[in-house]
């Protein structure tokens, strides 16, 4: 028997419902975990809040107090220093380690790729404690490797100079993953280019330049991103290992904002460096899409 248009409908109707359903409690968690907390988050950064107090509106006092807060300003240029320094770094090591790891000689030894994202499934403690031995200024492996090439080791983490660099080092010996994901973008290039370029002469590093690099543009921005953000983010490695110092070396910008929310009970204040982290991400982020879309048009 053939079906109306009606009873189709109705059967439409009675899928559409069924997925609704289904969805609801995605849609419940959306509003009660992420969209009511950033729009409360918004209202906070606009009072004086100091949890066991009713917040008391002070409109904008909070956002100029933040750029004559010394700490603050050491804060974001700790950070932007792992974001210019720390993130371009890393990505060059983790792209140089996967092309390598992609050549023909080595692209059969799976042991090596075993070998670079073993450091990503090491605990996060378990990590941390290990690297405060490698960079122990007395016995550490990092300063006796030096002194056996007759070069004295600094003190890692008690030098203002040295904290940050050293957390560097930490930051580039867990990129496994990036790795592994430069691999992906890596084995789906065409090997059809690298032989037209061949033919026309190109030696490894212009092959590397004019087709792997272009080629592998989209995932160099996928990791940009996910770098920049969690350097933004960056918090349980200088909690752990130095606490912010010495002398605010490794103070980042969300180890300041979790001792003004959580330390100093300041919700209003944190709140308000929550909003300004969040646009400074995204301004960054914004340019590396802009920069990315005029290295393609290129």
């Amino acid at each position: 028997m053939r079906e109306t248009p009606f009873s189709d409908s109705r059967s439409e109707r009675r899928e559409f419902w069924i997925a609704m359903i289904f969805i609801l409690p995605w849609v419940i968690g959306l509003f009660t975990f992420t969209l009511y907390p950033i729009i409360r988050s918004l209202y906070f950064s606009l009072t004086e809040y100091r949890v066991i107090q009713d917040p008391r509106f002070i409109g904008m006092r909070n956002y100029v107090t933040l750029f004559r807060d010394n700490v603050f300003q050491k804060a974001l240029s700790n950070t932007l220093y792992i974001v210019c320094i720390g993130v371009p770094l890393t990505l060059f090591v983790a792209f140089t380690i996967s092309v390598l790891l992609n050549s023909k000689e080595l692209r059969k030894f799976t042991f090596f790729r075993v070998v670079f994202f073993v450091p990503t499934l090491v605990p996060l403690i378990i990590n941390c404690i290990l690297w405060i031995w490698l960079l122990n200024s007395d016995n550490g492996l990092i300063n006796a490797l030096l002194g056996f090439f007759g070069i004295p080791g600094p003190s890692w983490l008690g030098s203002p100079a040295w904290a940050k660099p050293a957390l560097i080092l930490m930051l580039v010996w867990g990129c496994g993953g990036i790795i592994i994901i430069f691999l992906a973008g890596l084995q789906d290039i065409p090997e059809s280019l690298y032989e037209v370029a061949s033919l026309d002469g190109a030696n490894f590093l212009q092959k590397t330049a004019h087709v792997t690099v272009p080629m592998l543009a989209p995932v160099i921005l996928f990791n940009s991103v996910t770098l920049v953000i969690a350097a933004f983010q960056w918090f349980a490695e200088p909690f752990v290992m130095t606490e912010g110092g010495p002398n605010n070396a490794t103070m980042f910008y969300s180890l300041y904002l979790y001792q003004n929310a959580f330390q100093f009970f300041r919700m209003g204040y944190a709140s308000a460096m929550a909003w300004v982290l969040l646009l400074i991400s995204l301004a960054i982020i914004f340019m590396l899409f802009r920069g990315l879309r005029r290295f393609r048009q290129d």
